[in-house]
């Protein structure tokens, strides 16, 4: 009979943290091609959103229409 194990939500959050952090180390290494699920992507970062909103790329054109 086999014995079931009882794992909890933290437990499997820690395994994956411990994945992620090991992928993320290979990642560093030259050569190697890490292979990340969309779930440990976004974790990293991958899909932070950082670009500039219209207004602020407005604000920031030098020779804009709206001078003058």
């Amino acid at each position: 009979m086999k014995q079931k194990i009882n794992r909890n939500h933290s437990d499997d959050k820690a395994v994956a943290d411990e994945v992620l952090i090991d992928k993320l180390t290979d990642a560093m290494t030259p050569g190697f091609a890490s292979e990340f699920d969309p779930d440990e992507a976004e974790r990293a970062g991958a899909f932070e959103e950082d670009a500039l909103n219209e207004a602020d790329a407005l604000d920031s054109c030098i020779d804009s229409e709206h001078e003058g």
